[in-house]
Order: C-alpha cells, then sequence, then structure tokens
C-alpha cells in the first residue's frame, strides 16, 4: 500500500526535511507541499491524501486548527502526524485522532516509526471496508476476526463512531462494531434502501417510522437530519406524504 501525504509546514528547512524523508519511504508517496494551512485546506480537498504531515505553530490558521476543521467535515478524513518544536501539544494532538507527535528536530528514524503506524492503520481500515455486497440481499462486515454476513433487512441504522461503525440491527439482534469509515461503509450499501442523513449517521429508509421536518425516528431513536442532507431527505420524503 502506498499512501499519498501532503506536508505543512511554514518553515522552508522543516518542510524540506519531510519532503526528503517522505522521498526515502518506499510505502509514502508526496503528492504536494505547502507554506501555509490556509492553503492545504484546499489542497486536501483536491487531492484527497491519506497522510499529513502538519505544523503546528502557523499564522492564520494553525495546524491543530486545520485538524479540527477536518475532524468535522464529513468525508475528509485523512491521517495527521503532527510536526512541531513545542511538546506541550502532543495531548492536545490526541484528540483530534493524530496518529504520532514529531517533536522537532526528529531524525529518521522517528519518521519512520510514525509513518509505520500510519501505514498499519490505513492497511487495517483497508481489511475492513472489503465489504461484500451480494445482490444487494445482504453483506459481510468485519467484526474483530470474523466477517458476519448481515442481512440488509435486518439493518436499521449504522452510527459512525470515531475510525469505527456500529450497525444498530433489529431486535434482538445485537449491535456489530467494525472498523471501517461511515463513508466506506456508504458506498457499498443500495442507496434505493439507505440514506446519509447526517455526518455521523445512515439510516435503512424502511425502517423509518415518523418524520417531522428536521429528524426522524426509528422506533424510538431520533436522528437529526444533517443541513447539507435536508433537500435530499426533502425530495424522497414528499414522495411519501403527496
Amino acid at each position: 500500500m502506498i499512501l499519498k501525504c501532503i506536508a505543512v509546514d511554514d518553515e522552508p528547512l522543516a518542510l524540506k526535511l519531510v519532503e526528503t524523508f517522505i522521498d526515502q519511504t518506499p510505502f509514502l508517496e508526496l503528492v504536494c507541499s505547502c507554506d501555509n494551512a490556509v492553503e492545504a485546506m484546499s489542497l486536501i480537498r483536491e487531492q484527497q491524501p491519506d497522510l499529513i504531515f502538519l505544523d503546528i505553530n502557523m499564522p492564520n490558521l494553525t495546524g491543530m486548527e486545520l485538524a479540527r476543521l477536518l475532524q468535522e467535515q464529513s468525508g475528509i478524513t485523512p491521517k495527521i502526524i503532527f510536526t512541531t518544536a513545542y511538546n506541550h501539544y502532543a495531548i492536545e494532538g490526541y484528540r483530534v485522532n493524530a496518529v504520532d507527535y514529531l517533536l522537532k528536530p526528529f531524525s529518521y528514524e522517528e519518521f519512520l516509526r510514525a509513518t509505520s503506524k500510519a501505514l498499519q492503520l490505513s492497511e487495517e481500515t483497508s481489511t475492513a471496508s472489503q465489504v461484500i455486497n451480494t445482490d444487494d440481499e445482504f453483506i459481510f462486515i468485519k467484526v474483530e476476526y470474523q466477517w458476519i454476513r448481515v442481512s440488509l433487512k435486518d439493518i436499521s441504522y449504522i452510527e459512525s463512531l470515531k475510525d469505527y461503525v456500529r450497525v444498530h440491527l433489529t431486535s434482538p439482534l445485537k449491535p456489530l462494531l467494525s472498523l471501517i469509515s461511515l463513508k466506506a461503509l456508504e458506498e457499498k450499501l443500495p442507496s434505493s434502501k439507505f440514506m446519509r442523513l447526517h455526518r455521523s449517521f445512515i439510516v435503512s429508509l424502511e425502517k423509518i417510522t415518523a418524520i417531522s421536518k428536521n429528524s426522524i425516528l426509528i422506533n424510538k431513536t431520533e436522528i437529526t437530519v444533517g443541513e447539507q442532507y435536508k433537500e435530499t431527505f426533502k425530495v424522497i420524503t414528499d414522495k411519501w406524504i403527496k
């Protein structure tokens, strides 16, 4: 597996070092680099990298602020390795789910250790995302060390939990927890039966028991319809109530 990388640092020498280390690492590919977080946001949207090397202390928009923005935005989930000269940011870095934290000046050995961790996490996520869909009747979802066959008619809704999803099934079946992104699972589900209503939820349309302007009910569970999904949801619900 090759990880596409973006390097972001406002110090030219520090940026050059990261670029050199990336070039020396067989499983990394540098797709672009820049010296500020504002430009980085645009590049991340355009390039869809797997991994970002992100300096924390930058003018206008800090690396930590950029990481929080990425965390809040659906569909943008690159892994992050922070690079900084200040060790007091370490705990804050892990709060935004950073893979690792490199304290400047760092050696290639330290760089390789951090990037190897990112590679391992990416490979685990990739394996978990290989969900098999056969004739839109069932899927296989990896749960721990097993592939569990799940009938689509048994799925009520799916909830995102950072790098995991919880698949809620109809009673008396218990929820399943799988290491996969909500976006990856969404791509495996038939759009005629399932719909993303929120950056953290996918619902089975046939399991919806009540609707309102801003939310739906699946039995006793209320799920808010996210702002960016309201228009699409309205198109569907208009067909139901007219």
